[in-house]
This record gives C-alpha cells, structure tokens and sequence, in this order.
C-alpha cells in the first residue's frame, strides 16, 4: 500500500488540495485501496469496543460517503461530518491549502457539507454495517439559533451513530468558539442534556474543543462537562496560531492542522486530562504522523487517537505503520493494556 500511494502521490500533489481529497474519496469507494490487518489493540469505552484506538478524524469524510471503506483500512473507528442542518456551500475558494514543507494544512472550509437530510438517509441505508461510527455535528453559518441546531442534529443522528460530536471549536465559522465559553456553555450543555431525556437509549456525547483554550477556559469546560454528565472531550480543533512555519501558504487565515499543531494540541490535552482528573474520557487529535505521536498522545491523557492530515503525507499504509508500532510500544513498555498508558506520562507535557 505504501508503494502505491508514493507513486501517487506526485500526481495527487499537483492537484488542487479540494480536488486530491475527492480523488481520495473516489478511490475508497471504488476499492482501489487495499485492506490493513490491524493488530489487537482492544479498547473498552462507552460500553463500545474499540479494535484498536485509532480513528479516522471528522473532515475527511464530510457527508459519510466512504466510512466503511475508511474502516477496512484498518482503523478502530471513523467520524463523519462536520453536518449542518442545512447544505451548505462552505466558504469561496480557495480555502484549502498545502502547507509541504511544514506537513501540515490550513482550511477555512466553513462547514460545507450536503445537510442533515442528505446524509441522515445514506447512514439509514448502512444499517447494520459493522464498525464504530461517529457523527460530528455543526451549525450553519447564518442559524439564528446554533443550539438547536445541535439539538436536532442530536435527535437525528442519535439512532444511526455509535457516539455524537458536538463541534463548537471549527475556527472557519464566525462565533462559533464563543460556545466553549462559560457565558455560553452551560445553555448548550443543558439544552443537549434535555433532548438526550427524550431518547430511549442516548448514544455517547463528546465536545470537541479547540487547542487555542486558556488554562482558565480549560477548567470551566472541564468542569461544566463533568457536571452535565458530557461523555467525553476531543482535544483538540485546529489552531488559528503559527508557530514557526516553511510554506509561503503560512499566512493563510483558517486552521491550522498537522505536524506543527501535534505539541501545542498534547499539551492541552494533558490539560484537560489533569483538569478532569482523568475522569473524562478524551480523544486526542492535532499532528499524529506516526507511531510515537500516537504513542504520546495516550501517555498525556487520551484513550483514543485520531488523524487526517498525517494521511494526506504518508498514505493510508500510516494506518498500519501506527498500530503495529503501538503494539510494539506496549509490549515495551510491560504494559499490559493501553487503559494503562492512558495519562502515564501527562505530567511529561505540562
């Protein structure tokens, strides 16, 4: 697999970033991509059981046209979305770009996406599929009510998902961060917590949250998720900071995601872990590239892993580079499950 994606990759680079990722999305569907066998790195949570820790992050697969193929590449579980209730078209172009030299990318895609409805009816028709599903869920751009646009989204979604992802940390839509405030935060939470009430059986809720978040912010989140009974955290969005970066695109406005966010992004998670006092499950994104950014991802407080941009540099064959070198780690580290890694080392990264 990695031989074949090296080969294409050349071709894929000199296309437009929008048009390579839906010649990504082309090849998944078709099958053009091979399987990864995966080794067994189980992880028990939210009464799922994760085949290994690993998932494919929301963004990829914006309107869940490919989360099976994404699932036969090896990883433990797949996000789709971000969903808005309506379609929407997203911001002008451009709004993707390269960052090479800096393996990273910058994105103000805006949540564009093909709408509840839309892609509601293609997850009813995979009903019964296998494989642990996650559904990440935006607000439009012009809602004169965000909240309800996640509580329906909640209500939507809730029978076809394994777990729900309240997004309310995307940089690329105007006020949606000031959702994670405390002025703002305990509406949400309360708002969701209702609509959970009217459902028979709720799936897992999780906020995923940005990396850009003061200590302070941290606790009050920390605190507010742990009172509403919130599942879970994923740490983090992308970062509208710029460390020190190559690309002539490092200017560009939007998010920032890839190798030069994997710092910033795990030492807020081992934050959060610290915060939550390591009884909040958390999900750590931003810059895993590799078997040892996974590895410390669980070290500072996650249970679970997540990746994007790591694919667009190294191929689908990362999926399985990562796995077998977290098997290795483990068995290294006399360590006889990964719930044991999680927060081992979070005091290494604060």
């Amino acid at each position: 697999m990695a031989d074949i994606y090296h080969l294409l990759r050349p071709f894929l680079f000199k296309l437009p970033p929008e048009k390579a990722h839906r010649f990504a999305i082309a090849a998944l569907r078709s099958g053009l991509l091979p399987c990864s066998h995966t080794p067994a790195l189980a992880v028990d949570l939210w009464s799922l059981s994760f085949p290994n820790p690993l998932g494919l992050a929301a963004g990829f697969d914006k309107n869940a046209e490919v989360p099976d193929a994404a699932l036969k590449l090896g990883f433990g579980f797949v996000e789709v979305g971000s969903i808005t209730p309506l379609p929407q078209a997203g911001n002008p172009l451009p709004r993707l770009f390269r960052l090479d030299e800096d393996r990273a990318l910058v994105n103000r895609m805006g949540f564009n996406n093909q709408g509840f409805e839309n892609v509601l009816h293609r997850l009813q028709a995979r009903a019964g599929a296998r494989g642990i599903l996650g559904v990440n869920i935006g607000a439009n751009r012009d809602s004169h009510d965000p909240i309800a646009d996640y509580v329906q989204g909640l209500s939507a979604f809730d029978a076809v998902a394994s777990y729900l992802v309240i997004n309310i940390s995307s940089p690329n839509t105007p006020g949606l961060r000031a959702l994670q405030s405390r002025s703002h935060l305990p509406e949400l939470l309360e708002r969701l917590s209702a609509a959970r009430q009217e459902l028979q059986a709720p799936k897992p809720l999780l906020l995923k949250i940005a990396c850009d978040l003061s200590d302070g912010e941290i606790e009050d989140i920390a605190g507010l998720a742990l009172e509403s009974r919130i599942d879970g955290l994923i740490v983090s969005n992308t970062t509208v900071t710029r460390p020190h970066l190559k690309s002539v695109h490092a200017k560009e406005p939007g998010g920032l995601s890839g190798v030069p966010l994997f710092e910033l992004s795990t030492r807020k998670l081992a934050r959060v872990y610290q915060a939550t006092s390591g009884r909040l499950p958390l999900i750590g994104s931003g810059g895993v590239s590799s078997a040892e950014t996974a590895w410390q991802k669980l070290r500072a407080g996650a249970s679970l892993v997540q990746l994007y941009t790591g694919l667009v540099y190294e191929g689908p064959a990362l999926v399985s580079a990562i796995l077998t070198g977290l098997a290795e780690r483990l068995v290294r580290s006399g360590k006889t499950s990964l719930r044991e890694v999680t927060g081992s080392g979070q005091a290494d990264w604060l």
